[in-house]
């Protein structure tokens, strides 16, 4: 069984793939009533790059661990895609939708790693 820290850091690459934006994970480990152990955020500048990091997070996780997500949504309009890694979830915005829904703070009681953009 693979563990969640090595999906985490296999999801992150895919983001990285495809050029994603200010890349946070937030470790949900510690608190009582989390859904999961982690979100993985993420932003794209458009519904092109959105979709592509969406793509891209499935192939890239299949190809170097072989787990498909449960359940993905969003792809029709690519303004935010949620993939459901079981006690991973993925969140891939666009700018606007990141800002108004701000995941962050509903859960700034866990610990957010962010994750420095690639030039």
């Amino acid at each position: 069984m693979i563990e969640n820290e090595v999906i985490v850091e296999k999801i992150v690459e895919g983001i990285q793939e495809k050029k994603g934006k200010n890349i946070v994970v937030v470790n949900l480990n510690k608190l009582n009533d989390a859904p999961c152990s982690y979100f993985v955020i993420c932003q794209g500048d458009s519904n092109t790059q959105v979709n592509a990091i969406g793509t891209s997070i499935k192939d890239w996780v299949l190809e170097k661990t072989n787990i498909k997500p449960y359940a993905t949504d969003g792809f029709e309009n690519c303004q935010w895609i949620a993939m459901d890694y079981g006690q991973i979830i993925v969140h891939v915005f666009q700018r606007p939708f990141r800002e108004f829904y701000d995941l962050e703070h509903l859960w700034e009681d866990a610990d957010l790693n962010f994750i420095p953009d690639l030039d």
